[in-house]
């Protein structure tokens, strides 16, 4: 199989774009470099579809050497024939080949084997035959044989069946026709263990559908629901069809050899095709809804990791709590502690609650706090409450506040990294530290935590770790090095996640920095312990050094690409200190000559003219600033009392789901908007039009308090005044 040819097709793209990506990722090159550095390869690809080339090919190819690995086996046993090489060389996924497999397959001892043992092999395949001049009891007399265990006919005949059995279930193509007739025509069926126990699964109580028209996180509730005991769950063939595909694809006629045939099959089909193709079907159902799961996860934590920072502000985090008091910590514009307290603002007694706001107000006042982080935790709402008074009576301050996900923080603070970073603090003010940076930087803080603690998804426990983990870890190294780091202020954790960079480079980078003191160039990184000049290719273009010898290191131009900028200002009579300032004559130069004949005078690909273009003209710049900035509230907040229907809200999408999106509305719950309300035509899926953080508006059509149902529409409000 060309597998480069059927990538090409597979994806729509040309073939030079494959074969170059694909011998970009041979020789060891990152997604992230590639998709930045390497355009003119590529035909610009992106990073995500970079990534899903890339599992698809390992996918691919370990199907290759699976089929090779089977076709070396049953030539070892001297059976491969040229129409079995080449349906194994057909085989389009691994369960087909291994189907092809099975009936050379070393197999444990089965009643089938035994009766080969017992010489009643060419019974079976006489009875096969389904001649209707053959007598199966006649014939079955030659085989009786006390030494054998084959005392009289019936022993030879029962022998006789389960090889035949055993023959029908190994047969390649029944089993795939099986498959996909459950997968089409089936059904899939739910009941409940005990009908009395009430559960969050009591809508799948008594359940049934076709498996065809199954959504993704159904699957994925009834698995669960399965795996904690209250439900079972069973994937049903339409009445009398499996057993008809069996019984035709052996049986030639009603005689007496084929009647037993016909008895095989069936008993084939009950014992083990079924039960066989009820497991691969269900796996598959299984792997299809992880894959989507982890897919939307994977997209509602880049959009996460990508909302915009809050910039040169100094912010106060909060990390609500009853019984222990609101942890309290203020960081200045670069995340550094200025100061930490406990305040008892949720508690029953009045006067603690005055004296926290008043100790609260002093913070603000004394740090000019001007942004305001709660966590949504527990008592997070009441926290809110109060920071709105504090705000109303603070009229002459500034500061305005948003509710941040605390998912993963209390991960965070308990952590070996969070101990290393902030030895004095316990574990409740390390939390309050992490929440004010997320709303600093979401970016810079989340990517201390892991990916899956992070809170974005649903149902992320059932996932296979290692493909989770494998998903959203490129995703967060996609993130981080579309944004680029300061090497002279980036943590460890942040830079482990920099192409070219693993965690011993990262903590060599640091180590080196505070031993020998900022670096004032990027060819400074060479002199790091183990960062070879692989690793420095990978990495350069994404660090940034700030005020260095050189101010193209403050840029994402890549080194190798220092010559082509250079020569580019010098051909509009600009020279390195004029980058960041007034480039009219680089915007007249290339509007003149032309981005093709421009980038052909300087030996250099059109994307990657582009990029340098856009790097000069704004060093160091952050794509997420060109982003909608979080809304940041003030003033009076509601409860889920207030809200009424047809009320019209601004709020932030919080999180995405296969169907529909969590809003936060100011109140203690998020409301949903189901996917049928999102927009006045037909979506397909969420992601099609609302994204984790989005500001939107919406109408309330619903709000049930003692259900915590709050239910929200998108339909017929204008989001016009929004998308800026």
């Amino acid at each position: 199989m060309d597998i480069l040819a059927q990538l090409a097709a597979e994806f729509s793209l040309r073939q030079e774009q494959v074969d170059h990506a694909v011998a970009l990722l041979d020789d060891g090159k990152t997604v992230p470099f590639i998709a930045r550095y390497r355009k003119e390869q590529t035909g610009s690809l992106d990073d995500q579809t970079l990534h899903a080339l890339s599992d698809r090919l390992n996918y691919l190819r370990k199907l290759e050497e699976r089929k090779q690995e089977i076709c070396d086996a049953i030539t070892a046993l001297g059976k491969l024939t040229p129409e079995l090489e080449s349906a194994i060389s057909a085989a389009k996924t691994l369960v087909e080949a291994e189907d092809l497999y099975r009936p050379y397959k070393q197999k444990r001892r089965t009643k089938a084997t035994i009766a080969k043992e017992r010489g009643l092999e060419p019974l079976a395949l006489c009875i096969m035959q389904q001649d209707h001049r053959t007598d199966p009891q006649k014939e079955a007399v030659a085989y009786i044989d006390a030494e054998k265990e084959v005392p009289d006919i019936e022993a030879a005949l029962s022998g006789a069946s389960d090889i035949l059995a055993e023959i029908i279930s190994d047969d390649a193509d029944v089993r795939k026709r099986l498959r996909n007739v459950l997968t089409l025509r089936g059904s899939l069926t739910v009941k409940a263990v005990d009908p009395d126990t009430d559960s969050v699964y009591r809508n799948y109580y008594e359940y049934a559908e076709l498996i065809e028209k199954a959504a993704k996180h159904r699957i994925l509730a009834i698995n669960r629901g399965e795996k904690e005991g209250f439900l079972k769950v069973a994937l049903t063939m339409p009445d009398g069809l499996g057993e008809q595909i069996v019984t035709k694809a052996y049986v030639k006629n009603d005689s007496p050899a084929g009647q037993i045939v016909e008895s095989a099959a069936l008993d084939a089909y009950k014992k083990s095709l079924l039960p066989a193709v009820q497991r691969e079907v269900r796996a598959a159902l299984t792997e299809d809804a992880s894959e989507q799961a982890i897919t939307v996860f994977a997209s509602n934590l880049r959009q996460l990791l990508l909302q915009p920072p809050i910039k040169g502000m100094i912010t106060l985090g909060l990390d609500p709590g009853f019984r222990t008091g609101c942890k309290v910590a203020v960081v200045d514009p670069t995340g550094k502690v200025l100061a930490t307290d406990v305040v008892h603002i949720t508690a029953n007694s009045k006067q603690a609650v005055e004296g926290g706001k008043i100790r609260l107000k002093r913070l603000i006042q004394q740090h000019h706090v001007r942004a305001i982080a709660i966590g949504n935790g527990t008592a997070s709402r009441e926290s809110e409450q109060i920071v709105a008074e504090i705000l109303r009576e603070m009229p002459e301050c500034e500061a305005a506040y948003m509710v941040v996900s605390e998912a993963g923080a209390s991960v965070y603070s308990a952590s070996k990294l969070a101990a290393e970073e902030f030895p004095d603090y316990d574990v409740a003010l390390r939390s309050a530290v992490s929440i004010a940076r997320r709303l600093q930087d979401p970016l810079a803080e989340l990517v201390k935590i892991e990916p899956k603690a992070i809170g974005v998804g649903e149902y992320q426990h059932d996932m296979p770790p290692a493909r989770l983990n494998e998903s959203l870890t490129g995703v967060v190294e996609d993130c981080v090095n579309a944004v680029g780091v300061d090497l002279n202020t980036a943590s460890g954790s942040l830079l482990s996640y920099i192409s070219g960079i693993h965690s011993g480079i990262a903590h060599n980078i640091v180590a080196y920095r505070e031993e020998n003191g900022a670096f004032t160039s990027r060819k400074a990184l060479m002199k790091v312990p183990k960062l070879g000049a692989k690793a420095y290719e990978l990495c350069a273009g994404f660090l940034r050094v700030r005020n260095g010898k050189n101010p193209l290191d403050n840029t994402g131009v890549h080194p190798e690409s220092y010559a082509a900028a250079e020569a580019l200002l010098k051909e509009c009579g600009c020279s390195l200190s004029d980058i960041g300032g007034d480039l009219h004559a680089l915007n007249d130069a290339v509007e003149k000559k032309g981005i093709p004949a421009l980038a052909a005078e300087l030996g250099i690909g059109e994307p990657t003219l582009r990029d340098i273009v856009k790097e000069l003209q704004k060093p160091g710049r952050d794509p997420r600033d060109e982003l909608p900035k979080p809304l940041m509230r003030s003033g009076d907040i509601m409860t889920a009392e207030d809200l009424k229907p047809g009320m019209e809200l601004v709020g932030t999408v919080r999180n995405i789901i296969d169907f529909g999106a969590f809003v936060d509305i100011g109140v203690h719950e998020d409301g949903l908007v189901h996917v049928s309300q999102l927009a006045n035509k037909f979506v397909k899926h969420p992601l099609d039009v609302v994204k984790v953080g989005q500001i939107v508006r919406v109408r309330v059509l619903e709000s049930d308090p003692k259900r915590k149902r709050i239910s929200l529409t998108m339909k017929g409000v204008s989001q016009a005044d929004l998308e800026s």
